[in-house]
């Protein structure tokens, strides 16, 4: 059998490679829908997503995580909160159709209603698939998921572009969503040997729900915050600004959210086996927050340096009013990770109460930052976002710190050289680009070259600690022999 430590190492291989194969390919779609489709029709899906991410917090309702935290999972809690998500998916499935009309008039945008009644499907789709996803995770199985993550989404992506080519507009977004959705909760049955039973345990419910409820409100309080920019801008400027706004949200999301969902998904999982081990605990906890936010940092000062280049080669250069919001939601994203694992070991000590007291404080920060937006605009709003960011940080690593004895002032002296190192990067990239004159894709593709040689040629020659216990890692998964993972 193998060891917590070979887990680890493969799961975070198979998370990572999960990651890079759906991002990368929902990227490349991503490029070619933009270059097919306008502005605006983007800004039409984005207006309904902060009604389909609150629906959809409702139908996880925090007991995916509470099944993985719980050591003997049996067959009555699993089908207890299969049919639980199902009857929530079904009820606000009902409920977002029957307000289409209303969010259609709130924007005054009269394709959204049946935008919405068709979207909202998905609510009963992912419902079925929540049980499912959750047993590979606990098991820490991300081969599978990689391999339904690709079908579903090179599926989905060819369908989407073929349906925007023919002139399907704003409808081949709603499709692609739907048939992703589709596709992988149908593989995801195939990769479980599980079926659920017909029963239903309020003790069960009682004990997941006593963990999860506290999480589920924790969640809702965190899409709300995440998407309301999204309401806000639909509502007081326009389907188009809201479309480069979008845009330069899923760029920053590319590197910010994959680092944070594959070491998000290991990382619960692996510390919760360690809550009963302080010292372990907590070196486990220090490694992957400095391997964590050592990414994390020069991805996202290197996108906000190649930021210009980029979105000219990529997606052209109607979408140039892009270019500034992504470099600000830049310093946004570099911080997500960190909260995220911060907040991940309150969870881990079964802290979910001081979690969700966490959030209300944090959000209600955002309630000045979203009336800055509306009188002076969108830029401002993005410089509120990035000191909000900050000062939740130091609020979840303060509680954070006091569980596993890794105070603030310990977490800060451990990622500034790793900050510092990343700004430093990320500031030679962007002069290379000041120097050159040639086209978008030639200075991206001298700007990415760059970045690489710097980061591993600085790297070895300093013997960067950190570098160097990442390359440990991806060595030992790659030399050792292939077996069933």
């Amino acid at each position: 059998m193998a060891s917590l430590k070979e887990k680890t190492i493969s799961s975070l291989f198979w998370s990572f490679s999960d990651n890079v194969v759906h991002h990368s390919i929902q990227f490349v779609v991503g490029i070619i829908l933009a270059r097919l489709l306008s502005p605006s029709e983007f800004g039409l899906i984005s207006m309904i997503a902060i009604f389909i991410a609150v629906s959809q917090t409702f139908v996880n309702s925090g007991f995916g995580q509470a099944l993985i935290r719980k050591k003997n999972v049996t067959q009555e809690d699993l089908s207890t909160i299969f049919f639980f998500n199902l009857g929530i998916g079904f009820i606000f499935f009902l409920l977002i159709y029957s307000l289409a009309g209303s969010i259609s008039v709130f924007f005054g945008e009269t394709l959204l209603k049946p935008i919405t009644q068709v979207f909202s499907i998905n609510l009963i789709i992912n419902s079925l698939a929540l049980v499912q996803r959750t047993r590979l995770i606990k098991d820490l199985n991300f081969k599978d998921q990689t391999f339904i993550s690709f079908i579903s989404n090179v599926i989905s992506g060819l369908i989407a572009i073929y349906l925007a080519y023919n002139g399907y507009g704003v409808w081949s977004l709603v499709y692609k969503t739907i048939i992703n959705n589709s596709l992988q909760t149908l593989l995801l049955w195939f990769a479980n040997k599980w079926m659920p039973s017909f029963l239903f345990s309020k003790r069960s419910f009682g004990e997941l729900f006593h963990f999860g409820y506290k999480l589920l409100l924790s969640s809702l309080i965190d899409t709300l915050y995440r998407n309301v920019y999204l309401l806000v801008i639909g509502k007081f400027f326009s389907a188009t600004q809201l479309g480069f706004y979008t845009r330069a949200d899923q760029f920053k999301k590319l590197p910010s959210e994959n680092i944070n969902v594959i070491i998000g998904r290991v990382s619960y999982p692996v510390l919760s086996q360690l809550q009963d081990d302080p010292d372990k605990l907590k070196i486990a906890y220090r490694k992957i927050i400095k391997s964590t936010m050592f990414i994390t940092f020069l991805a996202m000062f290197g996108m906000a340096a190649i930021a210009e280049p980029m979105i000219l080669a990529l997606i052209g250069e109607k979408w140039l009013q892009s270019v500034s919001y992504l470099q600000l939601l830049c310093f946004v994203g570099m911080m997500y990770p960190l909260h995220s694992l911060n907040l991940t070991m309150l969870n881990v000590k079964g802290r979910s109460d001081l979690f969700l007291k966490l959030e209300l404080i944090k959000k209600t920060m955002a309630i000045p930052v979203i009336i800055i937006g509306i009188f002076i605009g969108i830029h401002a709003m993005i410089i509120g976002m990035i000191f909000n960011s900050l000062i939740a940080y130091l609020l979840n690593s303060y509680y954070s710190g006091k569980m596993v004895n890794y105070p603030t002032t310990e977490q800060i002296k451990d990622l500034l050289p790793l900050f510092l190192y990343g700004l430093a990067i990320g500031a030679i990239v962007y002069i290379i680009s000041l120097l050159l004159h040639y086209t978008p894709l030639v200075i991206l593709a001298i700007q990415l070259t760059s970045a690489i040689l710097l980061v591993l040629i600085s790297s070895e020659f300093i013997k960067n600690p950190v570098y160097l216990e990442i390359k440990s890692l991806i060595t030992e998964k790659m030399s050792k022999p292939k077996r069933n993972e």
